[in-house]
């Protein structure tokens, strides 16, 4: 049920300031934090991220000098993972209010589609860069502790993990940024789409399916394209910090690339949302 529905709330917008951006930010924000399974879908984000990062630092040696491992990358492998959970999370803040049809009160609250998404979004942002930074610091926490005990030592060239590094506190930072503008791809593709279950598909295509498509492509220029323009390969470029020239595409530039997917999928569902009928 859209707690727009609730009396105070709903009178509030549709009175004076009615499809304010304020009213509608606490709108999604109130909708967001008391929509069953918000709160499990974001301690999933965090504990899987952490799981799969600390699985992955544990399983991964550095017999000696030079074993060519990227340290930092490796202990935010878990992102790659935790991902899918924040996908989910964008489209259930949408898809949602459609399945119940609730998304028509939200509209007679905030006539104004445009400021609905933009609020949305905006909520939605926030959580995911809260949870994300929490899941990207305790991934090199565990991969500071877990790490050196595979040989990912000083003797190997290896200094501890730390966000005093520069290219370490790119990569996290970078990391954080990346769920976020998954988020909106996800939000975005929903606002779309309306169906949860293709939503998810679709967002979840985007981000896994390039890749694959990318190992299957012989040509190793039209492979280095594929890399350069897929969501989630040239994004997480961004986590990088060691033979960035052998990179397909450079760190931040990476992540400029899903930034243009994320506004791309949230111009289509702005428009589609601005023309169709609730």
């Amino acid at each position: 049920m859209s707690l727009l529905g609730n009396g105070p709330l709903v009178s509030k917008a549709a009175g004076g300031g009615r499809g304010g951006f304020g009213h509608a930010l606490r709108a999604e924000w109130t909708k967001l934090r008391s929509a069953g399974g918000t709160g499990w879908l974001v301690l999933l984000v965090v504990a899987l991220t952490v799981a799969v990062g600390s699985g992955t630092a544990k399983a991964v040696k550095c017999p000696d000098a030079g074993c060519g491992q990227d340290a930092v990358r490796l202990a935010l492998t878990g992102v790659t993972a935790g991902q899918a959970v924040i996908a989910v999370l964008a489209v259930l803040a949408v898809s949602g209010e459609y399945g119940t049809g609730m998304i028509r009160t939200t509209l007679m609250a905030v006539p104004n589609r445009i400021t609905v998404l933009t609020a949305k979004a905006t909520v939605l942002t926030v959580v995911v860069l809260a949870c994300g930074t929490i899941a990207v610091l305790l991934s090199l926490l565990a991969g500071r502790h877990i790490l050196p005990g595979n040989g990912f030592t000083e003797a190997h060239g290896y200094a501890p993990l730390s966000l005093a590094d520069g290219p370490t506190l790119r990569a996290a930072a970078g990391s954080v940024l990346y769920l976020g503008l998954v988020a909106l791809i996800g939000l975005g593709v929903a606002t779309a789409v309306r169906e949860a279950a293709t939503a998810i598909g679709i967002t979840l295509g985007l981000l896994y399916l390039f890749p694959v498509v990318a190992q299957v492509v012989h040509d190793p220029e039209w492979q280095r394209h594929l890399q350069q323009i897929a969501p989630m390969t040239a994004g997480l470029a961004v986590q990088a910090t060691v033979n960035l020239p052998g990179l397909p595409i450079g760190p931040w530039a990476g992540l400029g690339v899903l930034a243009a997917w994320a506004a791309a999928a949230l111009l289509v569902g702005g428009l589609l949302l601005q023309r169709r009928d609730a």
